[in-house]
């Protein structure tokens, strides 16, 4: 995993240029900002295709949450359409976070991090990559876990499923804005796995309330309209920690 970090590591030092990342170093011009993102990103995405193993805990982490929370469940007690959603947020906001973590470890034993930070390209680019890519892997859980959670509970989802899908797409912004730069700040301490959720998860819960709160009006068959000020104010939050996090994500990394 690490030998696969340092090698696509290569490819992004020599970039100078937006295209071919191995004839730019030719023209002498700098990479685009945004054709550097997509190179951190596909980077960080070919490595977790090829190990599969973030991908893989966080997966079983999820489907092993909605059977745990499934069998444990006394529908006499709490309606299946009340407990879902509370289910649903929190199988999303702790598998998360094993991606999240992984983000910036897979790049330190070989000390592939130092080829990023000497590469020609913003920081700012460089988070923006990382977060790109997981926001990729957090909606890849999302889309196996929001089917689960609706064939566990037999939920009447399939209404209420765009309202949902939109809510998701949003919380995930944010929490991935969060959690990358977080996971950037404690990748260097020895207590990195303990430090990023107690980090992390005070800044997510402005996130997940409004999320969870949107998600419980949808499957109670509540129109959209109704949930309108709940996804304002997820996007808002949105807006607010991505431009924060960007900003300072420059300043979390050492040379």
């Amino acid at each position: 995993m690490t030998t696969d970090a340092a090698r696509t590591v290569a490819d992004v030092v020599p970039s100078t240029r937006v295209g071919s990342p191995r004839d730019a170093a030719a023209t002498g011009r700098p990479l685009g900002f945004f054709a550097a993102a997509w190179l951190i990103a596909r980077k960080d995405l070919t490595i977790e295709f090829r190990t599969r193993s973030a991908f893989f805990a966080a997966l079983v982490f999820a489907l092993l949450s909605v059977a745990i929370f499934r069998f444990t469940w006394d529908p006499t007690a709490v309606a299946a359409i009340d407990l879902a959603p509370g289910v649903l947020w929190v199988i999303f906001t702790f598998s998360g976070l094993l991606g999240l973590h992984r983000s910036f470890g897979v790049e330190q034993a070989d000390r592939a991090i130092d080829g990023l930070l000497a590469a020609p390209i913003d920081r700012e680019a460089l988070f923006v990559g990382k977060a790109t890519a997981n926001l990729v892997f957090v909606a890849c859980i999302q889309a196996i876990t929001i089917p689960a959670v609706a064939l566990f509970y037999d939920l009447p989802m399939l209404d209420a499923l765009p309202g949902i899908l939109l809510a998701a797409a949003l919380a995930a912004l944010g929490l991935v804005a969060v959690g990358t730069l977080f996971a950037s700040m404690t990748v260097n301490t020895r207590l990195a796995e303990l430090l990023l959720p107690m980090l992390a998860l005070p800044f997510f819960v402005p996130v997940v309330i409004p999320a969870a709160q949107a998600t419980a009006r949808l499957l109670a068959g509540r129109p959209l309209s109704e949930v309108a000020d709940w996804l304002k104010l997820l996007a808002g939050f949105d807006i607010v920690f991505l431009t924060a996090c960007t900003l300072a994500f420059p300043h979390t990394l050492e040379e």
